[in-house]
């Protein structure tokens, strides 16, 4: 799997699409979905944190959390801007954290202290998508995917 400085090297206008998406409203907001037990889906908000050339989510001790550290697999999408329909959307799967020097790196750019039960996952790339809109309900939209888009072995 690829890690976010990847997409920044091969496709650095849809990395910035991306990030720029990602922290709209200042903090970083989007949708990360999780596949439960049963292998239905599951999606929570969560705050994205581009840092230390990785894109990482810090979790509650909760059930997204669970299913991460069961299946790994997740989409990450971000929340819509007020004037058009833009996309930003990333899929691969989680990796759990556990080196605390990585820790203190991201922890120190989140937009709050981090308490310790959170865990910390950076969310390893599959595949990116940026959609384009002119306005709201303008269609079609202009895509972008990552060329160099990985497959799941």
């Amino acid at each position: 799997m690829a890690r976010w400085a990847d997409l920044v090297a091969e496709s650095p206008a849809l990395a910035e699409a991306g990030r720029a998406l990602i922290y709209q409203f200042g903090v970083g907001l989007g949708y990360l979905a999780t596949v439960r037990h049963d292998g239905g889906p599951r999606i929570h908000p969560v705050c994205p944190i581009v840092a230390n050339d990785g894109l990482y989510v810090f979790l509650i001790p909760s059930p997204k959390r669970a299913d991460l550290v069961r299946d790994r697999r997740y989409a990450l999408h971000t929340n819509g801007p007020e004037k058009t329909d833009d996309e930003f959307y990333v899929t691969g799967e989680a990796r759990h954290v556990t080196d605390p020097t990585v820790r203190a790196v991201v922890a120190a750019v989140y937009h709050v202290p981090v308490p310790d039960d959170h865990e910390l996952f950076e969310l390893e790339i599959d595949h990116a998508l940026h959609a384009k809109y002119k306005g709201h309900g303008d269609w079609p939209p202009i895509y972008t995917r990552w060329p160099q888009a990985r497959r799941r072995r």
